[in-house]
């Protein structure tokens, strides 16, 4: 990614905007949003599992976030031209 846009926020509220979706969407399997969902979920409540790790909370959502989407994006397309 460029650093233009990583640190566009046009791109970051398509992101969060769209991983919203699919986790609400019905046609996206459970297992889809547990894998996005459990791994943010436990960063945020258990960040000194892993003392070592110098990211942030938000820098580790960012990063899930856009790699769900894009793997959603890819495994759902019908959903990804509806909106």
């Amino acid at each position: 990614m460029k650093l233009r846009k990583l640190l566009s926020l046009k791109m970051w509220s398509r992101l969060f905007r769209n991983s919203w979706q699919y986790v609400i969407s019905p046609e996206v399997a459970l297992t889809d949003k547990l894998l996005f969902t459990v791994p943010v979920l436990l960063y945020w409540v258990l960040p000194d599992v892993m003392p070592f790790l110098p990211i942030d909370d938000i820098g580790v959502t960012m990063l899930l976030t856009g790699w769900f989407v894009s793997r959603m994006d890819r495994k759902y397309p019908a959903l990804r031209a509806g909106r």
